[in-house]
């Protein structure tokens, strides 16, 4: 049976009676539908109903505002469909989708959903198995929900393309003149980086500096499409070549020791002291070598998770402070030769090459190491390890990262990223544990704790095995060995009282943000011994502790950053830390930000975006080999 046509010809202008009806009756309906889409999203997102009524009822937030932007995509998108509330069977199962998504983010990973998360989704997808694993009842579940949500579309579509008036074309140009130049309005507003006078007026306020008041004040709609402009990085105020030549010229030159000294860096999953939990005893102690060879902390910029973050400025002695919060270096930015560790040290004769036991497009390091100055990318489809549980071993990696280094016949350095240790750690991991955890917990978040201390004594048991090899060593070797940040342990966290949420919130007091944050730091040579007393860094600052302990000196990485890593001791988005432990919150929000950050910030951007005047001073390696930006 064939649709009626043309019953609902409800133009703008000369209407009649019945279709002025028809008309306001088809606009009141899809308000009303754009009020409890908007709602439910906010309560999904949120899961807190008293928040989702606040922010309808609080003037201060844009509640009614987002109701007025989605009736008009409603609106368009009908027009397009040519049939009326047809786009609500589109519309509303994705925004739906995507709140559910940003809830789960938020509670796992502390951070709420980016349109920039898209850009690793299959990241997601390849973990999927891990997480199902642990929750087997779960994938069961939202597996079920996906093809049974899929299935009642598809049915609904089908039922109302039969049984619902077509809308004619004069109808149709008339919505599309309504709802396009409006929609047009809303996008030429949504750039935070510029100020807007009706913005403001219709209380969307961008926070771009904190992006959980930034979701909780403008909604989740508005906040996600705030954030679709990150993919571009402003000049910081100031910024040009007479700014650059400003900054102090480092007394540091280019200098190696003529036996130049081999370099080991590696990044370990999660590694962490489980024992500081509260009420928490594990036995034999799992980080027994790392006690003793422990230099000081890194202080993670992320929460269980976001490794890409951590190992961008681990190697490129460049801050994620100074970029968009919620932004991806490896995702979005690195798209042309960046300077890094290896891009110095293979000018100066190293061989440079990476590791990780994981699939080589992940975190897009394929193209990233390439970018970075390596010479080579070993990972799970160059090198396949042996597996410990379900994911490579950090014994086969280490073995792999000795013999390799053992065949080497000109000096090397080596980055390498472990995988065992992923989480999440479901019970029973391995078979063979050989440790035991006391803890006034369930039973559940206890076995989860023992899969991760399983984990973690293995991490510790081969650094000590590297480090036993290394003093064995006729050549120089210096190892930097560090946990990117806490492991995701989610109830284990809450069941111990260490947190109140599976994770740490992004602002809080420094000492809340160290204990939270901080992991174990090893920076170890065998002709010097045991780098002590580094404090807790930021991965920032590694290059400089790592080149001091090579006895390697450079213009930027021991010269400017060395002086920077004197006075701060770590740079957050939100707390900058001083070397004495003195906090500024919120220092990039003051009018007047230090001499020698902003600086700092200069040369990050000069030399990621923008026209790279300090390469010559800062890197005079990179002279010959940077080609311009191509994001």
């Amino acid at each position: 049976m064939s649709a009626p046509e043309h019953r609902h010809d409800t133009a703008v202008l000369d209407l009649e009676p019945g279709e002025k009806r028809r008309a306001m009756r088809y606009c009141v309906t899809t308000l009303v539908a754009s009020a409890m889409l908007v709602f439910a999203i906010e309560l999904i997102f949120r899961g807190d109903l008293s928040s989702t009524f606040g922010f309808f009822l609080q003037p201060s937030k844009p509640g009614w505002t987002t109701v007025i932007l989605f009736t008009l995509i409603l609106i368009g998108l009908d027009a397009l469909l040519g049939r009326n509330h047809q786009s609500l069977m589109i519309f509303a199962p994705l925004t739906l989708a995507l709140a559910f998504v940003g809830h789960q983010k938020s509670r796992y990973l502390g951070d709420p959903l980016y349109p920039t998360d898209f850009l690793y989704v299959r990241q997601i997808i390849e973990l999927m198995p891990l997480l199902v694993k642990e929750r087997p009842w779960t994938g069961v579940a939202l597996a079920t929900g996906i093809a049974g949500t899929l299935a009642l579309l598809v049915m609904l579509w089908r039922m109302w393309r039969r049984r619902a008036p077509t809308l004619c074309y004069r109808a149709r140009l008339a919505r599309l003149g309504v709802a396009i130049p409006l929609l047009a309005f809303f996008v030429s507003i949504m750039d935070y980086a510029t100020f807007s006078w009706t913005r403001d007026r219709l209380q969307i306020i961008p926070m771009m500096w904190d992006q959980k008041e930034n979701y909780n004040s403008n909604g989740f709609a508005l906040a996600f499409a705030l954030n679709v402009p990150m993919a571009h990085v402003g000049a910081p105020a100031g910024y040009s070549d007479k700014a650059i030549a400003t900054i102090a010229r480092p007394e540091a030159t280019t200098t190696v020791p003529e036996d130049k000294p081999d370099i080991i860096m590696v990044m370990s999953e999660s590694f962490w002291d489980p024992t500081i939990l509260p009420g928490v005893s594990i036995k034999p102690d799992p980080l027994a070598a790392v006690r003793q060879l422990r230099s000081g902390s890194m202080l993670s910029p992320e929460f269980g998770g976001m490794t890409a973050n951590v190992e961008f400025e681990a190697l490129t002695g460049f801050s994620n402070a100074f970029l968009p919060a919620g932004s991806i270096p490896y995702q979005q930015y690195v798209r042309a030769p960046v300077p890094s560790l290896a891009t110095f040290l293979k000018s100066e004769g190293y061989s440079a090459r990476a590791f990780h036991p994981g699939t080589n497009w992940f975190w897009n390091r394929t193209a990233v190491y390439a970018d970075f100055g390596f010479d080579d990318f070993q990972s799970e489809e160059t090198a396949p390890l042996e597996k410990r549980g379900p994911l490579a071993s950090d014994e086969a990696m280490t073995d792999q990262l000795i013999s390799t280094a053992d065949a080497a016949e000109e000096p090397f350095f080596y980055f390498a990223v472990s995988l065992q240790n992923h989480g999440p750690y479901e019970p029973n991991r391995y078979a063979d544990t050989s440790h035991t955890v006391d803890a006034p917990i369930s039973q559940w978040a206890k076995d989860s704790l023992l899969s991760y201390a399983e984990g973690a004594a293995d991490a510790d048991r081969n650094l000590k095995r590297l480090i036993d090899w290394a003093e064995k060593r006729d050549r120089p070797t210096v190892i930097v060995f560090f946990g990117d940040h806490l492991p995701p342990l989610g109830p284990v966290y809450v069941e111990t009282g260490f947190l109140k949420d599976n994770v740490a919130p992004r602002r809080e007091a420094p000492d809340q943000m160290k204990l939270h944050r901080e992991t174990p730091l090893v920076v170890w040579s065998n002709r010097t011994g045991l780098a002590k007393d580094i404090g807790s860094v930021s991965p920032a600052f590694l290059p400089y502790h790592l080149l001091k302990a090579a006895g390697i000196t450079h213009p930027y990485y021991t010269g400017f950053l060395g002086e920077v890593s004197r006075q701060y001791s770590a740079i957050d988005r939100n707390v900058l830390l001083a070397a004495d432990d003195e906090a500024t919150i919120d220092w990039a929000r003051q009018k007047q930000i230090e001499p020698l950050i902003r600086d700092y910030r200069y040369l990050q951007y000069d030399m990621m975006f923008g026209k790279r005047w300090s390469a010559r001073d800062f890197f005079p390696e990179t002279i010959n080999r940077l080609v311009a930006h191509t994001s």
